[in-house]
């Protein structure tokens, strides 16, 4: 079964995601938040996953009315898959249907790899791989079920494509969403399933900021400072709205022939 030709559609139909269901996870704040606001704003109702309960039920009410849309919390850990399963199924039943699912939990730890932890490489890979892979599979379970297609979206980053110092447990991950991601294409494209990821450069968000704070503490250099991003071709680093106009594209159906892809939202980061 083929993707729709929407070559008819005018700019503010194909831009629109009026009756579609969307879940981000890590919504409370955020990259997550920003890409939720953004498909509100195009009219989907959003489901918001995180582990911060506080914040992403405020997150949520600021969303609904804001917009005027159904917006909706719940308590998610995405390395648990029964957990992720009930995600899913809330989106079904109380939004109506399950056509956009955003990978977007995940953590940015530095550690040396000499003094690396078991513990602190399987908790990286645990958020930010295996919880990739199991929202994808509940995601397409339901869409699948749902006969309607839809978009998996998940998060990878510049370091998919390179390395770095201190990042071998986070590096590794996020070359392996890439390869998910081109895998899912695949595997879900009979479904009219699409699938993409996003690689963003350093950005601006509260977990940078703590990081930042942790490395200070810790007497390391800050080398995630205000400065980064001077050097770029485009002169700055990012802020989650960045992500999120680029992660509204790849939901909506301008992007309708778009699968397996991995867009750079970078400042020309990777062309150096």
């Amino acid at each position: 079964m083929a993707v729709p030709d929407v070559s008819g559609k005018t700019l503010s139909e194909l831009i629109s995601l009026r009756g579609r269901a969307a879940v981000i996870t890590g919504g409370a704040r955020g990259i997550g938040l920003a890409i939720a606001e953004r498909l509100a704003e195009a009219g989907a109702a959003v489901l918001l996953g995180d582990v911060r309960a506080e914040e992403g039920q405020a997150a949520a009410e600021r969303i609904a009315a804001r917009y005027q849309v159904r917006a909706l919390f719940a308590q998610v850990d995405v390395t648990d898959s029964d957990s992720v399963r009930a995600l899913a199924q809330k989106a079904v039943q109380e939004l109506g249907s399950l056509d956009i699912w955003v990978n977007n939990a995940g953590i940015y730890p530095s550690d040396a790899l000499l003094e690396m932890s078991d513990e602190q490489w399987d908790r990286v890979l645990d958020i930010n791989l295996r919880g990739t892979f199991l929202g994808a599979r509940e995601a397409a379970r339901c869409m699948i079920q749902g006969q309607r297609g839809g978009v998996i979206i998940n998060l990878a980053s510049t370091a998919g494509y390179q390395g770095g110092a201190g990042l071998a447990h986070y590096v590794s991950s996020k070359h392996a969403v890439r390869g998910l991601t081109k895998s899912l294409a695949i595997e879900l494209g009979p479904y009219n399933i699409r699938v993409l990821a996003l690689a963003p450069t350093l950005i601006r968000t509260p977990g940078i900021a703590e990081l930042r704070q942790s490395m200070t503490a810790s007497g390391a250099p800050d080398a995630l400072g205000e400065s980064f991003g001077e050097h770029l071709p485009l002169g700055r680093a990012g802020v989650p709205d960045d992500v999120a106009r680029v992660a509204l594209f790849c939901a909506s159906d301008l992007a309708m022939l778009m699968t397996g892809s991995t867009l750079a939202v970078d400042a020309g980061a990777l062309t150096m």
